[in-house]
């Protein structure tokens, strides 16, 4: 008789590319989310939240930096009785569902329409530190207006947000662009769709890490990179290298004077002018409200997504400086960007649908937060009611109820009561404030015993204090006053 083969037990592990989150990290974004949600409802965007399963058709290939329509997707493809069906695939951002759901529904919504989104996002990239391949993010977006004012709201918006959050003013900064100024200059230099063009965009694209010296040479005859490779030039003369040289370097400390030296560089390209005119307009929008360029400023260096966006776009930047892994000082860096994208909708209707929105990167922002020592630290946990009787646990249930009905987080300890020790090691362990104790001694005297353990702590670590021996850590009241004790230590904690 054969031998059964044993099934063999599958591995704990989190799968490649994955991560857990724990309490406080959910904790943390939760409030973070719940906050950037109240900006945008009082700027008047309502609340959306579409399938996590898009149909691939309906994704389409606009996932930023990938040719191909099913690359970078978690895809699948349906089956049904005749076959094969439709390919279904994870979404891979918030703005693509968006575009299917206005193209759906845009009989039954208002124009413009303005929502946010909230959520889980999935890209089948390669996973790296600190990427990801499911991550959250946090979009606001107006479909259906050509206006320059809802760009400029957005703007203003996230300024906004940044600062609700606890990103103070000064250590951000929005940096606005127009894709129209850049098709511009391309268009002055006579460049068509081609090899050409890609290469210079490519190279546009790194000026933020080269520098103008490092640019002139890519777009020339090449240069060496910083490991001593070469890398071969796009073979622009110096002449026809100028335009985008001029476009990059406009950036002047006065608005005016960078917009006048963006118009020099588009020449007489009528949609580089036209770009320059909206970049004019929402520039004197925020102006008017009070956002100025300590907060938010034309910078032509700024290029995001090179194919995706139609007009304005827009970053939002961390100035402060933390240490890399090896110990270098550098900025923070991108913790939302967003712009004008008017021609997702038209993929399902044939019409051109101007919208222009934002996305957060959520974790970029919570990272940000924990560097500024906004979030993080210690947990807030529990106040844990021990059981000294295990025949009295109504009695436990009983005093976490009214603990909870007046809005204090509270448990009774469901552990094995038999060691006391272990109880208070559990309250320690779950970063609990308070813990509650009522013995057969107490409950004859109708009293209770309260532990202020934030404060028990102080005492244990600094013992030779007066200042901390001279105050208790253990409180005896009636057991009608439980609540307002617990309240007043929680009170005294900050909590």
């Amino acid at each position: 008789m054969a031998k059964t083969k044993n099934t063999p037990r599958p591995k704990a592990e989190t799968p490649k590319g994955f991560r857990d989150y724990f309490g406080v990290e959910v904790t943390e974004r939760s409030e973070m989310l719940s906050k950037i949600a109240g900006v945008y409802h009082r700027y008047g965007f309502d609340a959306l939240e579409t399938s996590a399963v898009e149909t691939v058709e309906a994704l389409g290939k606009f996932l930023p930096d990938v040719d191909r329509p099913n690359e970078g997707v978690f895809a699948w493809q349906e089956a049904d009785e005749e076959g094969l069906g439709d390919w279904m695939a994870l979404r891979y951002d918030l703005t693509a569902p968006l575009a299917r759901v206005y193209a759906q529904h845009r009989n039954d919504l208002p124009t413009p329409y303005r929502r946010y989104a909230m959520g889980p996002v999935w890209r089948n990239e390669k996973p790296g530190p600190g990427r990801f391949r499911q991550f959250y993010q946090c979009d606001a977006d107006t479909v259906g207006t050509n206006s320059m004012a809802a760009d400029a709201e957005i703007c203003a918006m996230l300024a906004d947000t940044l600062e609700a959050v606890g990103i103070p003013r000064g250590d951000y900064l929005i940096r606005v662009n127009n894709r129209k100024v850049l098709n511009g200059v391309l268009e002055v230099m006579g460049l068509d769709e081609g090899e050409t063009r890609d290469a210079v965009l490519r190279t546009i694209d790194k000026f933020d890490k080269v520098g103008e010296a490092g640019v002139r040479e890519l777009l020339g005859k090449g240069r060496l990179d910083a490991s001593g490779a070469y890398i071969d030039g796009v073979g622009l003369s110096k002449n026809q290298a100028r335009p985008v040289l001029a476009f990059l370097t406009s950036k002047s400390s006065d608005t005016a004077q960078t917009l006048g030296n963006l118009r020099t560089a588009v020449g007489e390209s009528a949609m580089g002018l036209e770009g320059v005119q909206e970049l004019e307009t929402i520039s004197n929008l925020l102006a008017a409200q009070g956002y100025g360029p300590d907060r938010i400023v034309i910078d032509p260096s700024v290029v995001r997504g090179l194919g995706y966006y139609t007009g304005p776009v827009f970053e939002a930047e961390l100035t402060f400086e933390i240490l890399d892994e090896k110990g270098r000082k550098r900025q923070f860096g991108s913790v939302a960007g967003g712009g004008r994208y008017d021609d997702l909708v038209k993929r399902f209707t044939g019409q051109a649908v101007p919208a222009t929105g934002v996305s957060i990167g959520v974790d970029r922002l919570l990272a940000a937060l924990r560097e500024k020592g906004r979030i993080g630290g210690t947990v807030e946990g529990p106040v844990v009611v021990t059981v000294m009787d295990r025949d009295r646990m109504a009695d436990y249930q009983a005093m976490v109820s009214e603990l909870r009905a007046a809005g204090i987080r509270a448990e009774v300890y469901l552990g094995n009561p038999k060691n006391f020790g272990n109880q208070l090691k559990y309250a320690d362990r779950r970063g609990s404030p308070v813990a509650v104790i009522e013995g057969g001694d107490e409950k004859d005297k109708g009293i209770v015993q309260i532990k202020d353990l934030i404060l028990g702590a102080k005492i244990a670590e600094n013992a030779t204090l007066e200042e901390w021996k001279e105050r208790p850590s253990q409180f005896e009241v009636p057991r009608d006053q439980l609540v307002a004790k617990v309240r007043e230590i929680l009170d005294g904690q900050g909590k």
